[in-house]
């Protein structure tokens, strides 16, 4: 098998070619650092790389499969990981120029769970500047295009690890999500990316353990690769309180299931955002695919009034909580961006939180209810397809102008104040060739379930197999 056949392997796939000892975690790195250096200088996915590091990790993972020592469930899988995610030793600087030369102490406990496992690290994806926002830009590393046309965005704030994924850097990828930051790069990049449930992943180290609107969660090419990192990812950790005591091992069941029957909530727009017609004719099969799996589908919109307020007014409390203090140190190291966030932030009040916090459990209550009824929804993750590289963020949708860089990314944060898990799976195409994806929203706590949906529709359209031309022109022979 080439070099090039083994970066288009599926995670799952290469697991099981180390566990039989048909391949080596050494080969499989030397063939995902050799695509990193040909490929990454134009994305810009991975922007630390650590290849003395990744080495030595892959040769511990070799001499335990020689020793017949117990191995992990990603041992010896290439990873990187989201700069905003600390790594022991290994630079993150979180995109800010306050932060560009950051060496932590410790590891996250989403990396610490990954290479527990056996996966093995081979640097950090880029990300915008404190993850402020769905373009990935910062003014530490540049910007990140995305495979599919490299004039465009690959969205955030996991567009790094969006990239390094759909160009075959690496197999697997974690990421975090706020208000979108897994869902909508997976969207722009073809891939899959889940936002878990609160707390399904535990977070440490954090300036609040207990707040409910950012979590950490996985990103790759199948849903099948996502099952398999939250097989580590999804284990309760006393570090972070909110981490849920249900067993992980519930991933590593099959995903396979028979949806006859499944009633599912349609919603093109969610009660009326607006959307690029082009999204709107990549998403109309939609209801087609979900029918021919057995489902019973009907147009419904969940009712999430309160959601823009709620999820507006608890972020810009948070960027105060996190980043006030530096902020006053440093003003003129802050982007426009994460500066307007701070700034709104001084301006909330106690009633404020209070009413937010009202709002957001009426609308929690109301979406378990709507639930209750349909078992999922299915609904757009952007109302736009990948935009200008160069473009900060859409200035209007659908002829409807954009009063602030949050206002296109509606229909991820929406989701995001109901704390319900919510996938991306790769769905369509614009005219143009640049992807489209499918949010898939759970039940409470059915992060698995999303899982099971997002499998059966890339199966059902294998929308997820179509490479981009950047990336299949160098990919040489391939299976």
């Amino acid at each position: 098998m080439s070099d090039e056949e083994l970066c288009f392997r599926s995670a799952t796939e290469l697991v099981r070619l180390l566990h039989r000892r048909e391949l080596s975690a050494r080969e499989l790195l030397a063939a995902h650092l050799k695509r990193i250096e040909s490929i990454n200088p134009q994305i810009n996915a991975i922007v630390t790389l650590v290849p003395e590091h990744a080495e030595r990790a892959a040769a511990a993972a070799d001499e335990a499969i020689a020793s017949g020592d117990p191995l992990g469930p990603l041992h010896g899988l290439p990873v990187a990981h989201k700069d905003l995610t600390e790594t022991k030793g290994i630079r993150t600087t979180y995109g800010s120029p306050v932060r560009a030369d950051h060496v932590p102490e410790v590891d996250s406990v989403v990396v610490e769970s990954l290479t527990k496992a056996g996966a093995v690290t081979v640097g950090k994806t880029n990300t915008p500047e404190w993850g402020t926002g769905s373009q990935t830009f910062n003014p530490v590393f540049g910007v990140t295009r995305n495979p599919y046309d490299l004039s465009k965005t690959v969205g955030g704030s996991s567009g790094g690890a969006a990239a390094a994924l759909a160009a075959r850097l690496v197999p697997i990828a974690d990421g975090t999500d706020m208000g979108g930051s897994l869902r909508n790069p997976a969207s722009f990049c073809n891939v899959v990316g889940l936002r878990p449930s609160v707390g399904r992943v535990p977070v440490w180290p954090s300036a609040d353990p207990m707040f409910t609107f950012s979590v950490a969660g996985p990103m790759a090419r199948t849903a099948a690769d996502v099952a398999l990192q939250m097989r580590v990812l999804g284990r309760p950790d006393p570090r972070s309180p909110l981490s849920h005591h249900v067993p992980a091992e519930r991933f590593a069941d099959s995903l396979e299931r028979d949806f006859s029957g499944t009633s599912i909530a349609w919603s093109a727009d969610l009660g009326g955002l607006p959307v690029d017609e082009r999204v709107v004719q990549a998403m109309a099969p939609g209801r087609e695919v979900l029918t021919g799996l057995g489902c019973r589908v009907s147009d419904r919109d969940p009712d999430l009034t309160g959601a823009d307020e709620a999820f507006r007014t608890w972020r810009s409390w948070y960027y105060v909580l996190t980043l006030d203090e530096l902020y006053r140190q440093q003003p003129d190291a802050f982007g426009t961006s994460a500066a307007w966030n701070i700034e709104v932030g001084r301006k909330v009040t106690g009633e404020d939180l209070v009413r937010a916090q009202r709002l957001r459990t009426a609308l929690y209550h109301r979406m378990r209810e709507f639930l209750d009824t349909y078992e999922f929804l299915v609904t757009l993750v952007s109302p736009v397809p990948p935009f200008d590289v160069e473009m900060k963020y859409p200035e209007s949708v659908a002829g409807v102008a954009s009063e602030s860089y949050l206002d296109w990314m509606r229909a991820c944060y929406w989701i995001s104040a109901t704390g319900l898990p919510a996938a991306s799976v790769p769905f369509g195409f614009t005219p143009e060739g640049l992807p489209v994806g499918l949010q898939i929203v759970g039940r409470p706590g059915d992060d698995f379930g999303v899982l099971q949906l997002a499998h059966a529709i890339e199966s059902a359209t294998e929308t997820g197999k179509r490479l981009p031309e950047f990336v299949d022109s160098k990919a040489g022979s391939r299976p």
